[in-house]
């Protein structure tokens, strides 16, 4: 019995435990069937909440959208309806002007056919008075017309003059720089016209075969020579010798000093020739800088900008008449000096200005002013003093000298230029040619005597006052200047000057 409730015990207990265990598996399936019942439950309520809430924005952006149709729609049909009635108004307008503008052309239709009737009238009337003034007067229209035409013409002629000689002399009260640019032709800064032994250079050959050399197959060194020097190689019958001609000074003897050099050289081709110009280029560079720092030096004269040193250098291979005008210059300086030391003036300045006075003329620049004005504009943008700066500008009296020291170097510029074997210009030349500037004046009419003054610079006219009215005086000045242009040959400008006068006489006994 004992062994029995020992093993039913143990199966009862086991049966039981798994009967419980059973039902509380069973409680937590149903438990989380419910719990799973509600989520759905309420996944599906927020999923029909969240449906009714995007419908209603749908509906609610519908509205929106209609309304702002409407709204569009309205603004539109307004806007069409004021275009329809501006239309409507111009159409109106136009209506009216169309219908003044008939009224206003059958108006004019019938003015004009009453001018028309007028005008008849009136021919009719003046063919009578002409008619009537023909006979009375003795004269036809057509001699009537050309004698007015003459009056008229004389009369024009007479009111132009006095209008020319009213604005000249407004000219002058301007200023003598105005009345010049009016009254005097306009002078180039270099002279284009000079002798032929300061225009070319002549290099000498050490054989005729070099000549063939020196232009190359086809001429491409002769034409590199010219394109890298910008000066004409003239090779000719001459023997042994090349002929180089070119107006800039220093264009020129870059030319003939890279041809020498090429010559001994050797070997002449395009590479070569390159490469010799733009030293020799940089050698004569320098030599000016070198030139102009050794006259400044000499003269004791400082202070004196790169661009004015290298100014005075080029003066160097610039002449003029022969006299190269770097000494020039420095003459006038010296004598300037000695001059202003003598009166008590401003020795230093009297100095410093006449050196500077031909500055101008080793400006490199394409202006058309002459080497005074040039030569002024740069001694100002140097800073210069203004008694230096109009000392340089009067030096051939283009200006009023306004100091003593602007007067003491056209004194010095002129003792230098004079001085026996300054100048290459012989006396009978110089003769020559005061005789056909006196000439060219003597051969218009009404001019009784001329004078060639201050070295051919002036020209001075007398007139015979019967025979030339002061307005024709001044037509005849404009003609003669212009004749001299046009016949002679000069460098600068040569002043006309007219002069016209009635002398009385009466003894009283």
């Amino acid at each position: 019995m004992s062994v029995i409730l020992w093993i039913v015990l143990p199966l009862a207990g086991l049966t039981l435990g798994w009967i419980i265990r059973w039902l509380y598996a069973r409680f937590q399936l149903t438990a989380s069937e419910q719990y799973a019942q509600r989520i759905k439950q309420d996944a599906i309520k927020e999923a029909e909440a969240k449906k009714k809430e995007i419908l209603l924005e749908a509906k609610e952006q519908v509205i929106r959208e209609r309304n702002q149709q409407e709204r569009e729609t309205r603004e539109r049909r307004a806007e069409l309806q004021r275009y329809e009635r501006r239309v409507v108004q111009k159409e109106e307008v136009i209506d009216k002007k169309t219908a003044q503008l008939e009224k206003t052309e059958q108006m004019y239709v019938e003015k004009e056919k009453t001018f028309q009737q007028r005008e008849a009238a009136l021919s009719r009337e003046e063919q009578r008075y002409r008619a009537e003034l023909e006979r009375i007067s003795g004269i036809t229209s057509e001699e009537a017309k050309a004698l007015i035409i003459q009056d008229l013409e004389n009369e024009a002629k007479h009111d132009a003059q006095s209008l020319i000689n009213k604005i000249e002399q407004e000219a002058n009260l301007a200023g003598e720089k105005r009345a010049r640019d009016i009254l005097v032709t306009t002078i180039q800064r270099l002279a284009t016209e000079v002798t032929s032994d300061v225009t070319v250079a002549t290099v000498n050959l050490p054989n005729e075969e070099m000549k063939g050399r020196i232009i190359g197959r086809e001429g491409r060194n002769i034409r590199t020579l010219e394109t890298y020097t910008g000066a004409d190689i003239i090779i000719d019958d001459t023997p042994e010798a090349v002929v180089i001609s070119c107006f800039d000074p220093v264009r020129r003897e870059i030319a003939k000093i890279a041809l020498e050099r090429l010559i001994l050289d050797g070997r002449i081709h395009p590479a070569r020739i390159e490469e010799i110009v733009i030293k020799v280029s940089k050698d004569i560079s320098q030599k000016i800088f070198e030139e102009g720092e050794k006259v400044l030096f000499d003269l004791g004269i400082h202070n004196i900008k790169q661009d004015a040193v290298r100014a005075l250098g080029r003066l160097y291979f610039r002449t003029s008449y022969g006299q190269n005008v770097l000494h020039h210059s420095r003459e006038v300086a010296v004598i300037a000096g000695m001059l202003a030391a003598e009166v008590g003036c401003n020795r230093d300045l009297a100095k410093r200005a006449a050196l500077l006075h031909d500055i101008g003329k080793g400006v490199e620049t394409d202006s058309d002013l002459n080497h005074a004005e040039i030569g002024m504009d740069m001694a100002r943008k140097m800073g210069e003093d203004p008694r230096i700066v109009n000392a340089i500008g009067s030096h051939h009296n283009d200006i009023e000298p306004s100091c003593v020291e602007a007067v003491l170097v056209q004194i010095a510029d002129a003792i230098s230029a004079a001085r026996p074997g300054a100048r290459k210009e012989t006396f009978d030349n110089y003769m020559k040619r005061l005789e056909n500037l006196e000439n060219i004046a003597v051969g218009f009419t009404g001019v009784d005597k001329s004078f060639a003054i201050q070295a051919g610079r002036e020209l001075r006219i007398m007139v015979n006052n019967e025979a030339v009215t002061d307005e024709q005086t001044r037509e005849l000045a404009k003609e003669i200047a212009k004749k001299i242009e046009n016949d002679l040959r000069y460098p600068g400008r040569i002043k006309v000057t007219m002069i016209r006068e009635t002398r009385i006489t009466e003894y009283a006994r």
